[in-house]
């Protein structure tokens, strides 16, 4: 916590520090420490180091292992305390550092040395983060474990770029979804992700994303449906580019988009303001 408190107090008047100070004093007085033998789910949020929670930078700086992912950037892991141990264990679109199986077992070992283990993941690790595939394998093997939330991608990109998710006159429901399938696109529900009072948002549907449209408009989304593809959103270098169904395979080409990026498919991309 004193490190957290540090950096806060530097970007603060005097008068805001001291309650900030009385705050995160009463927080460590309520909540307990990372125990040894115990795994934490740690979320960091979608990219932007301010997003990320006091929880997840308490339990960050608590860990004796960190097993991070792909998404978690160099300014978050810079709160690992010196002396842990850090490794990277990431996914990327058909690159695994390791195999799932294989980081769930490195995760039970290494609670069972009596480790505080911290897996952080980008975003959230219940949306689409695998979160819940460790956490049956960490209960099943007898570990303690606990989930910390972190902002999720699809909101906080949806944010930085200025989209709202839901709106009165365009958009009454919201819906995530994978374009990463183990039996490809046509497990989804494409007749409910068609429906037109909705936004949808695709996490890793770059490869994908000439189908996802062409699937879409087949089930009955319009072809002028708007898209925006978000590149590394919430991040200095953040990338936004819009389409429709119709353009937006020739759009990523065109912008030679690359992954990570994120695709909010719905009415409400028409809010959109570049700046």
């Amino acid at each position: 916590m004193l490190c957290v408190l540090w950096f806060l107090m530097l970007v603060m008047s005097d008068s805001i520090s001291e309650r900030l100070n009385s705050f995160l004093c009463t927080l460590a007085g309520r909540s307990h420490a990372l125990a040894k033998g115990q795994v934490s789910l740690v979320g960091a949020g979608p990219g932007d180091p301010e997003l990320l929670t006091l929880r997840a930078l308490r339990r960050i700086a608590e860990a004796d292992v960190v097993l991070y992912d792909n998404l978690v950037g160099p300014e978050i892991l810079q709160w690992v305390t010196e002396g842990a141990e850090c490794y990277y264990v990431g996914k990327k679109a058909a690159k695994h550092a390791l195999p799932q199986d294989d980081v769930n077992q490195w995760l039970i070992d290494l609670a069972r040395a009596g480790k505080r283990v911290v897996r952080l993941k980008g975003g959230d690790p219940f949306v689409f983060g695998r979160g819940g595939e460790e956490m049956d394998a960490l209960l099943e093997a007898g570990i303690a474990v606990e989930v910390v939330p972190g902002i999720t991608a699809a909101v906080g990109c949806a944010a930085y770029a200025g989209i709202p998710l839901t709106h009165r006159d365009w958009a009454q429901s919201v819906t995530f979804a994978t374009g990463h399938l183990k039996h490809g696109l046509d497990e989804l529900d494409w007749a409910g992700l068609s429906r037109p009072t909705q936004t949808v948002e695709f996490y890793m549907g770059m490869t994908a994303a000439d189908g996802i449209a062409e699937a879409l408009i087949a089930h009955g989304r319009s072809p002028e449906t708007p898209v925006a593809v978000i590149y590394h959103g919430t991040r200095p270098d953040q990338k936004v580019v819009i389409a429709t169904l119709k353009t937006l395979a020739k759009q990523i080409s065109a912008e030679a988009i690359k992954p990570p990026a994120l695709l909010i498919v719905g009415e409400v991309v028409r809010l959109y303001r570049p700046n």
